[in-house]
């Protein structure tokens, strides 16, 4: 745990009693029914994307967006009509989150530890927010609620949907060179910042432990939660999907193993930038993963299997599932209007990992007692933009191209492109951080050999305590709970 800095920690609590803020704890956002009723009382009359204080404790998967409150976990199972394949493929639904996306649950993870510890300012100090794309947006309405400026960097060829809300919501924004893989532009705008700006503080989503943190405690718990729903009598947890990105949403899978050894996880990436597949690079259109580096916080001894999905895949599935010809094409295949209703929470990395469940589950031959959990990042209301390029480049879509989209990109997705790992192929792309961390990003050889050892995660991961510890006793400080419950009676 880092040193407490009391001058900083003052300020901070200063400008959260002023700006009513209470933070919510790791085990709140996991379980909302620890949260107070006097703040359940004030989330009522709040929409989900207000940039309000009290949002933070909608920072969870159990907003239920009927009462304003919550519920169980928010989640979709794809049919086996639309997978072909007799394992059961669900996933958790990042949409009614704030802002969208997951991805502010992450942002949080790497900030209140440095809010609650005084190592971040927020009276003077601007929070860096490097991201492709949700995690800046995730960390920049974390900064509206504290009144402080969030700086967003981020690729330009990103949807137009990020660049627009990052504005509306006061961000600095600046757009590196490049699309989805081109994450060492964004880090050498990092160094720029520490170079020449002292006003700042990055939270490098890539390199900081607060990100699968988040993940293993909040997202693992609502991922077992949802299965143990779901799986009956007979029902087995075979597998946990994640595209890597950040590799902070894979961290859910270090806690999956804890419960079920037996599990498999699959880290996912475009077959047009094939990083952890063949050491590959190139550029490709699914935000949100893939970025020809491994990032520092993927715990790459816990991963199973690596599959690669043609760009071209979700993004024809996009269409499938948001256009007028798509949805009938389906509704003449069986589809129910309750998952056709459902189908646009699927933004295009969710539909890349839904493609990657199938192929795992090809891969292992795996039956109707197999689950394989997923995430549904987010929704396809980021990629309405993309939507309309795609029909701009392609044409009119058919009904008969549907179905054509459906049997090639979604059912026939295959056994290619996949790589099943030992311990060796495990070692040798954790060896492969060594190339961008200890010669690009400072970091030494001996922290990357310590990385290698499954404590190093457990010690990580269990320091969650001392931070809902420090959470508590900031809330305490700010006499913002006291007030309200108070004023409750």
């Amino acid at each position: 745990m880092p040193k407490m800095n009391e001058a900083v920690l003052k300020k901070t609590v200063a400008r959260c009693k002023e700006r009513g803020i209470v933070i919510p704890t790791f085990a709140q956002m996991a379980e909302p029914d620890r949260i107070p009723d006097s703040i359940k009382k004030k989330l009522k009359p709040v929409g989900l994307w207000d940039i309000d204080p009290v949002n933070l404790f909608r920072i969870t998967w159990k907003n239920d967006v009927k009462t304003g409150l919550f519920g169980e976990v928010n989640a979709v199972e794809i049919p086996r009509e639309l997978t072909g394949v007799d394992a059961r493929i669900i996933g958790i639904v990042g949409k009614f989150f704030p802002t969208g996306a997951h991805k502010v649950g992450a942002a949080f993870g790497c900030l209140a530890p440095r809010l609650v510890t005084g190592e971040f300012d927020p009276t003077a100090q601007k929070a860096v927010w490097p991201s492709t794309g949700n995690y800046c947006r995730g960390g920049a309405f974390d900064c509206a609620v504290l009144a402080c400026t969030p700086v967003a960097i981020l690729p330009e060829e990103m949807s137009q949907e990020r660049f627009d809300w990052l504005k509306s919501i006061g961000a600095e924004v600046i757009a590196t060179p490049g699309c989805e893989s081109n994450v060492k532009e964004i880090y050498d705008a990092c160094w720029d910042i520490k170079k020449n700006r002292k006003d700042c503080v990055i939270f490098n989503q890539f390199e900081e432990f607060g990100n699968p943190t988040w993940h293993y405690h909040v997202t693992a718990p609502a991922l077992l939660e949802v299965f143990e729903r779901v799986k009956g009598k007979r029902g087995r947890l075979a597998g946990y999907v994640s595209a890597t990105g950040s590799a902070g949403t894979i961290g859910a899978g270090d806690r999956l193993k804890k419960d079920h050894p037996h599990a498999k996880i699959a880290a996912v990436e475009a077959l047009q930038c094939p990083t952890l597949l063949l050491n590959g690079f190139g550029g490709h259109r699914i935000e949100g993963i893939g970025d020809k580096h491994i990032p520092w916080v993927h715990n790459v001894r816990n991963t199973d299997l690596v599959v690669a999905v043609d760009d071209e895949d979700p993004m024809r599935l996009l269409r499938l599932f948001n256009e007028p010809a798509g949805r009938k094409a389906l509704k003449r295949e069986g589809l129910k209007d309750a998952f056709l209703d459902s189908a646009p929470l699927l933004g295009i990395s969710s539909l890349c990992n839904t493609i990657a469940a199938v192929k795992m589950a090809k891969h292992y031959e795996l039956g109707k007692d197999d689950v394989i959990m997923t995430v549904f990042t987010d929704s396809a209301e980021m990629y309405g933009s993309r939507v309309g390029e795609l029909a701009q480049a392609q044409g009119a879509y058919t009904e008969t191209q549907a179905l054509v989209d459906l049997e090639r990109r979604l059912r026939g997705a295959g056994r290619d492109n996949l790589r099943e790992l030992g311990y060796w192929d495990r070692k040798a792309l954790h060896n492969l951080k060594y190339f961008t961390w200890v010669e690009q990003q400072g970091r030494t050889s001996d922290e990357l050999r310590e990385l290698w050892d499954p404590e190093f995660w457990d010690r990580t991961f269990a320091q969650v305590r001392e931070y809902d510890k420090l959470i508590t006793e900031f809330n305490e400080r700010t006499g913002l709970l006291k007030e309200t419950a108070g004023s409750k009676r």
